[in-house]
Parts: C-alpha cells; structure tokens; sequence
C-alpha cells in the first residue's frame, strides 16, 4: 500500500482569510478611514453685518484734492452748480479749452465766500463743467493727483490741447493770407480768431501781418 507524501498534501488553511483574496480585500476595506479635521479658525470678524456690506472704497478716491474748508456754514448751492452746466466742456473738436477755463476763471470770480480761497471753489466746481469725454478723462485721473489749481489746469491743457494743436496753429497763423473775396475786416477778424484759438502764440506775429498788409 503506497502512501503520499507529505510533501503532495494539499494543506487547507484553517483562516479563511488568507486563502481567499477576494475576501481579504473585502475584510481590509472595512476598516475605518479616519478624516483629518482642518484646524479651527479662531479670529472672529468684529465687523457689523453693515460694515461687510458695505461696497469698498480703496481706489475710488477722486482726483482732486480740495483742500481743507474753513469756512462755518459752507455750502455749494444747487444754483453754483447749475450755472456751471450750463457750458460744458465736452472734448469736441471744436471745443477750446483755453476758451472753457477763461468762461469758468469769469463766472468763479464773482463768487466770494468769507475764509474761503477762491482756488478751492474752483477745485470744488470745476468737475461740473465737463460732461461726457471730458468727464471721463478727470475720473480716470490717478486718486489725489491734482492739489491746486494750477495743477488742474495744466493737466486739463495738456490733455485736450496738445503741443501738435499748437503747432499746427501756429503754422496757421504764421502762413496767414487774406483770401481774394474777403475784405480787410473779414480777414482781420479771422486772424483774430485764429490766435485766440492759440493762446501760447506771441502777438509779435500779428503786429508783423498788420504791418504787411499796409498800404
């Protein structure tokens, strides 16, 4: 009678676990996965529900710095600045900004209020005359850029009368010739117009025209 080897037993483990797989994997996928809890923010917002919905400011600031008013009892007063609407600068072609700061220079200075520079009025009114491209161009202004009036005016002069305006009209008017069916006094006032559209060009040029067109 033959007998087997104990080397050819097939040896049944008494775990179920290690001799099938599939079951392992299903045992080890039972055990518990535990979350790593974030930790807890304790700053707590002071603000008020009105302070968080309230739109931010930074970057909104205007463009021009008034300064501080020490005047009791200021106001701006609706008919000011309805007088100021009522020639707007708009940034046409035609429009001359020189011809805008001397309208607004002549309306600003008859108002007068008591402890109150007339330059701060101007700072204060000047926005209401610009309407459209004009408007536009002062709020994109860097914030707090502009301190005086002076500043506002060259930075208003610069940007709507460049020195290539100023050139071409300064050609104009060096080259100026009276026209074969205007009169004297047609061309005379024609001049005239061209050098207030150039305020920068010297009036030595029109001596020197008058001067030519004698008899």
């Amino acid at each position: 009678m033959r007998t087997r080897s104990s080397s050819n037993l097939h040896v049944v483990s008494s775990n179920p676990s290690t001799s099938n797989p599939k079951h392992h994997n299903r045992k080890r996928s039972k055990q518990p996965y535990i979350l790593e809890e974030s930790p807890i923010d304790t700053m707590v917002d002071q603000r008020t529900m009105a302070e968080l919905l309230r739109a931010p400011t930074e970057g909104y600031a205007e463009a021009i710095v008034v300064p501080l008013i020490l005047a009791e009892q200021f106001e701006l007063k609706h008919s000011l600045i309805n007088m100021m609407t009522t020639d707007q600068f708009f940034r046409l072609e035609k429009d001359n900004p020189h011809d805008h700061i001397h309208w607004f220079n002549k309306i600003t200075s008859t108002i007068k209020y008591k402890d109150l520079p007339n330059s701060a009025i101007k700072l204060m009114l000047f926005p209401f005359s610009l309407v459209g491209a004009a408007h536009r161009w002062l709020k994109k202004e860097p914030p707090r850029s502009i301190h005086t009036w002076e500043d506002l005016v060259s930075k208003f002069i610069n940007e709507f009368f460049p020195p290539s305006r100023t050139i071409n009209l300064r050609n104009e008017i060096s080259n100026f010739q009276q026209r074969f069916d205007e009169s004297f006094h047609e061309a005379w006032d024609r001049y005239k117009d061209l050098l207030r559209g150039c305020p920068h060009h010297v009036l030595l040029n029109c001596t020197n025209w008058i001067l030519y067109t004698m008899p």
